[in-house]
């Protein structure tokens, strides 16, 4: 006995249910008498969203109905598999209706009747079915029977989510419409005496309602007499005085009022839905019903930037259909200007920020609707596309969001792979909302946070297999896509154009080319005109290129904080190359070059500099090869050959210079591709730690080749060529940030220069020699140029300032021995050899190991006076009135705080322990955790912090053209350095939160392991 009832048990458990002992039960209930042990049934309630709802739901029913009934129902169900799956899949999807069948169980009946009856009813056969209800109560019973039939289409799959949302939009029309008449029934003088058009707005207006929403409603009245007026075409209404007027309105009040509490008041068959009419002018505060004329004089004078874009789902639903064909024809050209208002993009965008800071911290995650990557992204984007270009393009105006989706797509407006992603988000989401909302048939938009409510979900959606996890996964990946295509249609339309355009489509005319700047915020759209006139007027072969890329480079390089910046420097490009039979073509057939160069182009002053200085390195972008830094051995080879055909150290350095500026460019543009993730070759952005190595390493390399080719010039110049051999042997010691090979894209070049006389010359002559090609290699870097410097720093060297600017290896042994400070052994951990006689360079380092790897480590007062200098130096350096919170270098937690911390380290324990022995601060950072110095958690903070502030620097430079240390006071710039730090736009403000909270917790890091420890 107990073995049987364990495998019925567990016979209910592999079908879904939940709870088998009550299952059981109710199996055996006796209203289940004649299909107790049918396994059909099992397995039809196996196919439910909730088997255990479901299986309850049918034993109310027949316990509801008499016996003669029951046996029809239960053949039915065993028998008619469309019947059983449309009867179990609703109340396994919802238990109000399951409530609503066991108190009309003949309601059962209309699931049959449908399926006889044409499988998409209209307004007009929900207006029949909903005939006979002369009260609210059988209206309400009506609504009730006539969703049992949407549901059920809906569940079984028979409709998709666009007709099912179509027939509740319907049902809706058709219930307004019924209610009315109740209303005018019971209130005849009232009807008598006035028109009363009903407006649908919202998702009723727009043929795309959920199961469960308010109803939000317009009421627009006239006095009975003005219908001839209305008749004859006076659009705004004919109106019989004054006194008719006011009349006629309170009568309209009245049956409006009536209207909405035979749909919304509760009683004991519930409510249908709440009829929200604050969508009217002045909401909540304005009068409840209008004229026709009252309405248009507000929209014309008062209206605010949201109403228009409410009203572009007006349409007439109940009432008086010539009265409310003419608001809709009176305000429709309202609607479509209304993106010529000033500040209009910005307000649509302000408006949906604010939405979703209205919702409640706790919500957020769950909110279906109104959270970021909810249902109201899709539709705000493809409303503010809709009235932006709908002004123009009549094709784009249909009310409801996958109709108009689509037509934005098949406009070019929106790519087609975004529309079909953003199309396929917003079903599954309104599909989840349905279903939230068909349980207890209650307007929510929240996703439950219960596991039996997240279960019932997941199994209403098809997910059999873990429903749970399977829901959150498909959901989460959905909300992610809608909330990425909606920042970048949103805020910046456009951004992908569609490929396949022939060149009719992509005709850039003057107003669409004014149409789409207002559309993508460009500042100053009367210069922005003044730069495509120039690329594109004309019938040459290049302005018709020109005329095919504009339209879609238009919106990419609205994808940054500074457009017109983009523009600009396309103009710019395009005039130097315009004649380069190579550079057009590459644009045009190359998709990612276009996207690549327009990245390029607006994100900041550096990259724009160095390709107006060297435009032929357009050819970089074509593929993402060219944008992958050179190997360090390949570029040096390359400087000295460019410097051994130059005639005078002039020439040299110009060629020295030329390299750099093309390498720099390639390196700043495969960061800013990379940090964003956009390209079409992309997997999406990279990690920013990744990308602070590659660029730090990057910028080391071009930076050692320019220094290699500016000793090889140097040489030359004092040596006259090989005429007089140099008597001394010279080497650069990379020191700082260039020693540890993480440059940033504005360090100076700390260096050494160490020298060593040949054998049998002069030492005084090799001095001599040594300081005059130093001098000679800092002079030529001195010269003049446009580029970003590239300043040498010897300050680091014994004596500083005052001390010569060469040594020989003998003097630098003698220094150290004899009067070498602290803060000396602490530069020295990063020394590098990085040019001129490699194995002179070698030998340095040998001499300054034992320096900088004390064999006993550090003793007491040696860590104190490294702690005295660390808070000095945080005292004096940093710039009066900068922010310690905010300021990269010098501030709390930032790039000084961490290295210091490390070298501490690295003094303290690098003698007996190798792996510190390394210039790189996060190498060195790692294998301190790796030997147990500091603990994974501590350094996992002091190395995003690090990173953080690195990456701030380079922001920095790629933003203003030129180095610092702060974050920019201007707006635009401070902008684009957070977009560069992977913040959308509008998030400065947590950009400064993010960067502050961080290093607050690096700093509490350094205080504890650098001054307490």
């Amino acid at each position: 006995m107990q073995g049987r009832r364990s495998s019925t048990f567990s016979r209910l458990l592999r079908h879904g249910f939940t709870d088998a002992a009550a299952a059981e039960r109710l199996l055996q209930d006796d209203a289940l008498a004649g299909v107790r042990g049918d396994p059909v049934l099992l397995e039809a309630l196996g196919a439910t969203a909730d088997p255990d709802q479901a299986l309850l739901g049918l034993v109310r029913l027949a316990e509801a109905l008499d016996p003669g009934e029951r046996h029809t129902l239960l053949d039915t169900v065993t028998s008619a598999k469309p019947l059983r799956d449309r009867l179990l899949g609703v109340m396994g999807a919802s238990e109000a209706l399951c409530d609503h069948l066991a108190r009309h169980p003949a309601d059962w009946h209309a699931l049959v009747t449908y399926e006889a009856r044409d499988l998409h009813p209209g307004v007009e056969e929900f207006e029949e079915l909903l005939a006979a209800a002369r009260t609210a109560d059988a209206l309400r019973a009506a609504y009730r029977r006539c969703l049992l039939g949407i549901a059920a289409r809906d569940v079984c799959g028979t409709n998709d989510l666009v007709r099912t949302a179509a027939e509740l939009a319907d049902l809706a029309t058709a219930t307004l419409r019924a209610a009315l008449a109740i209303a005018a029934a019971e209130l005849p003088q009232d009807a008598a005496a006035c028109r009363l058009a009903v407006i649908g707005m919202g998702k009723c207006g727009g043929h795309e309602l959920n199961y469960v929403s308010d109803v939000d409603v317009i009421f627009v009245a006239e006095p009975a007499e003005a219908a001839a007026a209305t008749a004859d075409g006076d659009g705004e209404g004919g109106g019989g005085g004054g006194g008719s007027d006011t009349a006629a309105l309170r009568s309209a009040t009245r049956l409006a009022v009536r209207m909405m509490g035979v749909c919304s008041d509760t009683t004991a068959e519930g409510t249908i839905w709440p009829v929200d009419p604050n969508l009217r002018p002045e909401g909540k505060n304005g009068p409840l019903v209008r004229t026709l004329s009252s309405h248009l004089a507000y929209y014309r004078r008062w209206a605010k930037t949201w109403e228009f874009q409410a009203l572009l789902k007006a349409r007439p639903v109940a009432g008086d259909a010539a009265l409310g064909a003419a608001y809709v024809d009176a305000i429709r050209p309202m609607v479509w200007q209304a993106a010529e208002r000033d500040n209009f993009v910005t307000d649509v965008q302000e408006m949906r920020r604010r939405v979703v800071d209205t919702i409640p911290a706790a919500q957020v995650e769950r909110e279906l609707k109104l959270g970021p990557g909810g249902l109201r992204d899709v539709e705000f984007a493809v409303q503010l596309l809709q009235l932006v270009h709908g002004r123009t393009d009549a094709s784009l105006r249909s009310p409801t969001t996958l109709t108009a989706l689509a037509e934005l797509a098949a406009g070019g407006y929106v790519g087609r792979a975004d529309a079909a992603s953003l199309d396929a988000a917003y079903r599954f989401l309104r599909l989840m909302e349905h279903r939230i909302q068909l349980q207890k048939m209650r307007r929510t938009h929240l996703v439950p946070d219960d596991e039996a409510g997240l279960r019932r979900l997941g199994r209403g959606l098809g997910f059999r297999v873990e429903p749970v996890q399977s829901l959150d996964r498909e959901w989460k990946r959905h909300a992610r896509e809608v909330r990425r295509l909606h920042e970048k249609l949103f805020y910046r339309p456009l951004l992908d154009a569609v490929a396949q355009l022939d060149r009719e489509e992509t005709r850039l005319s003057t107003e669409a080319a004014r149409t789409r700047l207002l559309a993508l915020g460009y500042a100053d759209p009367v210069a922005a005109m003044r730069h495509l006139e120039a690329l594109a007027s004309g019938v040459s072969r290049k302005a018709a290129i020109q005329r095919t890329l504009l339209p879609v480079l238009l919106g990419w390089f609205a994808d940054s904080a500074d457009p017109d910046a983009g523009l600009l420097g396309f103009r710019k490009v395009s005039d130097a190359l315009g004649k380069t039979p190579w550079y057009l073509r590459l644009l045009r057939d190359e998709g990612a070059a276009a996207q690549r160069l327009a990245r390029v182009l607006s994100s900041g002053r550096l990259t724009p500099d160095l390709l107006m200085r060297a435009p032929e390195a357009v050819a970089l972008l074509g593929s993402r090869d060219g944008l992958a830094p050179r190997d360090h051995q390949a570029l040096e080879q390359e400087v000295l050959a460019a410097v051994g055909r130059a005639e005078t150290p002039e020439q040299a350095i110009a060629a020295v210079r030329g390299v750099r500026r093309r390498e720099l460019f390639r390196t700043a543009a495969g960061d800013l591709i990379d940090t964003y993730g956009d390209d079409e070759e992309s997997d999406g952005p990279l990690d920013p730690a990744v990308l602070v190595d590659r660029v730090g390493t990057a910028v080391y390399g071009l930076t050692s080749a320019t220094v290699a080719g500016a000793l090889r010039a140097a040489v030359n110049a004092v040596t006259g060529g090989d005429a007089h051999p140099l008597p001394t042997r010279v080497a650069v010691i990379g020191m700082g940030r260039f020693g540890g090979r993480e440059l940033s894209y504005g360090s100076d070049a700390d260096v050494l220069f160490v020298h060593e006389p040949r054998e049998g010359a002069d030492s005084t002559d090799a001095n001599r020699a040594a300081l005059a090609v130093a001098n000679e290699l800092r002079r030529l870097l001195q010269i003049p140029t446009a580029d970003p410097p590239l300043l040498i720093d010897a300050d680091l060297r014994p004596e500083g300032k005052s001390g010569p600017l060469s040594r020989s290896l003998a003097s630098y042994e003698a220094y150290y021995r004899r009067w070498s400070l602290g803060w000396e052994s602490q530069a020295l951990l990063r020394a590098l050899p990085v040019a001129g006689d490699a194995e002179l360079g070698e030998r340095f380092i040998a001499l300054i190991d034992p320096l900088r790897y004390p064999a006993d480590g550090l003793d007491d007062e040696a860590v104190r006076e490294i702690r005295r200098l660390k808070a000095r130096m945080e005292g004096e350096r940093i710039p009066r009135g900068a922010d310690r919170t905010t300021h990269a270098k010098l501030g709390r937690g930032g790039l000084s705080d961490v290295e210091w911390t490390v070298q501490l380290l690295q003094l303290q324990h690098g003698a007996r322990l190798p792996s510190l022995r390394t210039t790189g601060t996060r190498s060195a950072l790692a294998a301190a955790c790796a030997e147990d110095l500091i603990g994974a958690e501590d350094a996992r903070i002091l190395d995003e912090a690090w990173v953080l502030a690195t990456r701030v620097r380079n922001a920095v430079m790629l933003v203003r053209g030129r180095p610092g240390d702060t974050f920019p006071g201007d707006g635009r710039e401070l902008a684009a350095v957070a977009r560069y730090l992977g913040y959308p736009v509008g998030h400065v403000g947590d950009m400064l939160e993010e960067y502050r909270r961080r290093t607050r917790r690096a700093r509490a890091v350094v205080d504890r392991l650098f001054y307490e420890a």
